[in-house]
């Protein structure tokens, strides 16, 4: 080993000791990761008690399902049959054994039906609205619906779906009456599971009640969870219950949309609303704080707001396989805790929402429920668009009792009347743009070879200058209205107030018009025939072919862009062919509509004295632009003379 590698060896040993030395963390930063190491297993523990908590539950459920039916066998009219039930159930054990009964409650909007077993809503009818095939439309399937309320209580889980409430109509007992609530006015429906005193009767002063508050011409309603005596029968170290709430969808509508599926929404409490997969099965465990849960649908949702917040939540969608209802859509799972303090009495607030998606009702209970209506909240503008300019017109035009179909027609009219100047700048720029191609080609001609590129474009543009011409004052009027074109796209299918309504041949604008059902089903076009689509498309080609007319000099620029305009339209075919039938109508009369300015921009703009014009334009003297400076310096580094 000579001296040099012996150096070597010194040199890296002491950069690695140096190098340990600086990296080494001071006793404050030791500190501090210890704290966190610390709070991050505090963490971990809290999460791993919430697991076994959730597997408790589930076998204890598992267990409680297999001895059901011995169980629902026994009457606790003996003090050894009650010891049965007791073992079971603790101090609910009286309440595991009844009939039942149902209870209809409603107002002029809705007819909800409670369960005695669990105390929930079992049915949900929504009065003003039917579904596709004219039924009543229900909004889960009552078979399926889920509402568990559970806890620890005497060492074992407490679920509240295993047992029989008693029902309360503003605080007393009811009986056989069906409460309805009256106009201007609101009741109080309550179903309470009460605990029993030691020789197995009911303990009138210790229950769980679920607190319906019910007005008139409101699909919210308020939902109370009163927890009355309870501090003596929960579990000690109990600083939250838990909640399993899950439904299964029904189809309402006739056609499914991919853009505005059904899928579980949800609010963060201090932060923006999000949601699972409209496409797909999908899960989420959230560890922060929600302010509500929406089991959303096309047009309509159910959701559980908290009065504070909730903890904990894992939301879930799954597509059943073997699901016995004939209009079975999905399953949404919502699993969630509420913080709990051990008091002789305690509320915890929260409210029930069963209703439709119209963007007025959700937006007046200032939630940010009015989220779940796809309307581009994704880019601001096309959100803006909509808010603030098409839905109070859409909603002003339709408070006159028109046809809808009138409606979009006179919101069409009015739109392109405000786009009017845009699209007379469009058609404007696009004439000078043909009475300069001759001139254009004969500069093409003169620089035919590829290195000649920069000379040709510093032709153009002199042209241009000249001229008078700006070659983008064409396409940045067309990318104005952009934002309008998506903004529609976004509000036909997710407006409710077209939900069922006819026009024409269409009997559902929310739907596809079919006017030939096919024996069979073509790839990417579906198993009919649109006939709105099929006019759009038809009237979308035929408006590309005249712009590519009008569009003269830059149309030749880029001829690959012509196979791709007139490929466009056929791709909305089969996008629009299953798509809401208005959607596709206002596109065609967009189409309808800009045929007729094109006709009569063609008869104000005269060619011939626009060429004059020009003529006029390159004899006047020229101030160069900051971007012509630019060029110019660009080619002669090139190598280039202007």
């Amino acid at each position: 080993m000579n001296r040099d590698t012996i150096i070597g060896f010194i040199l890296i040993a002491a950069i690695l000791i140096g190098y340990s030395i600086w990296m080494t963390p001071s006793k404050e930063e030791m500190a501090e990761r210890q704290r966190k190491i610390d709070s991050v297993n505090v963490v971990r523990q809290q999460h791993k008690l919430l697991d076994s908590i959730r597997m408790a539950a589930e076998a204890t459920q598992k267990m409680n399902q297999v001895s059901e039916i011995e169980t629902d066998q026994v009457v606790a009219n003996t003090p050894v049959e009650y010891q049965v039930l007791k073992d079971k159930f603790g101090a609910f054990a009286s309440s595991s054994v009844g009939n039942d009964t149902i209870y209809e409650v409603g107002n002029d909007l809705f007819t909800l039906s409670f369960t005695a077993k669990g105390g929930f809503v079992e049915n949900a009818v929504l009065k003003n609205y039917r579904s596709y095939d004219s039924s009543a439309l229900q909004l889960f399937d009552p078979a399926t619906v889920g509402f568990d309320l559970s806890f620890f209580a005497q060492n074992r889980i407490i679920n509240t779906r295993s047992f029989y409430f008693k029902p309360y109509l503003n605080g007393q007992p009811l009986d056989n009456i069906i409460p309805q609530v009256a106009e201007n006015d609101s009741l109080v429906f309550s179903m309470r599971l009460f605990a029993d005193l030691p020789d197995g009767s009911t303990d009138p002063d210790r229950y769980i009640e679920y607190e319906y508050i019910i007005g008139d011409s409101e699909y919210l309603l308020g939902f109370n969870l009163n927890l009355v005596g309870m501090d003596k029968i929960v579990a000690l170290n109990t600083n939250f219950m838990s909640i399993d709430f899950v439904i299964d969808q029904l189809q309402h509508e006739k056609s499914i949309d991919r853009f505005n599926g059904s899928t579980i929404y949800f609010k963060h409490l201090m932060d923006d609303v999000d949601y699972l997969s409209e496409t797909k099965d999908d899960e989420e465990s959230i560890k922060t704080r929600l302010r509500w849960i929406s089991f959303k649908e096309r047009f309509f949702t159910v959701t559980l707001i908290a009065g504070n917040y909730f903890e904990n939540a894992v939301l879930k969608t799954l597509t059943k396989t073997d699901a016995s209802h004939p209009k079975y859509l999905k399953t949404l799972q919502a699993s969630i805790d509420l913080p709990f303090s051990l008091e002789a009495k305690q509320t915890i607030p929260m409210s029930l929402y069963f209703g439709p998606n119209s963007f007025k009702e959700l937006k007046a209970y200032n939630l940010d429920l009015e989220r779940q209506i796809p309307l581009g909240w994704g880019f601001f503008l096309l959100a803006w668009i909509n808010i603030y300019i098409v839905i109070p017109v859409f909603n002003f035009l339709g408070s006159y009792g028109w046809n809808y179909g009138i409606v979009i027609l006179v919101l069409t009219l009015l739109l392109k009347i405000i786009l009017f100047p845009i699209a007379y700048k469009t058609y404007h720029s696009s004439a000078k743009m043909r009475v300069l191609k001759p001139e254009i080609d004969e500069i093409t001609a003169k620089f035919p070879k590829p290195e000649d590129a920069m000379k040709k474009q510093q032709a153009v543009m002199q042209l241009y200058k000249r001229a008078g011409a700006n070659p983008m004052s064409g396409c940045i009027p067309m990318l104005l209205q952009m934002p309008i074109l998506i903004a529609m796209f976004r509000f036909f299918p997710s407006s409710i107030e077209l939900r069922q309504q006819p026009f024409l041949w269409a009997d559902d604008l929310s739907s596809f018009d079919s006017i030939v059902n096919l024996p069979f089903n073509i790839p990417f076009y579906g198993d009919h025939v649109s006939l709105f689509t099929l006019l759009m498309t038809i009237s979308t080609i035929f408006y590309t072919y005249l712009n590519n007319q009008m569009m003269g000099a830059q149309a030749t620029q880029l001829p690959g862009m012509k196979t791709m305009m007139y490929l466009m339209p056929i791709m909305f075919l089969g996008l629009f062919n299953n798509y809401a039938s208005g959607l596709s109508y206002y596109y065609l009369l967009a189409n309808l509509i800009t045929f007729g300015q094109m006709y009569i921009f063609r008869l104000a703009i005269n060619e011939d004295k626009l060429r004059a014009q020009i003529e006029i334009n390159k004899k006047k003297p020229v101030k160069k632009s900051g971007f012509q400076k630019r060029l110019e310096e660009a080619a002669r580094k090139r190598g280039y003379k202007p």
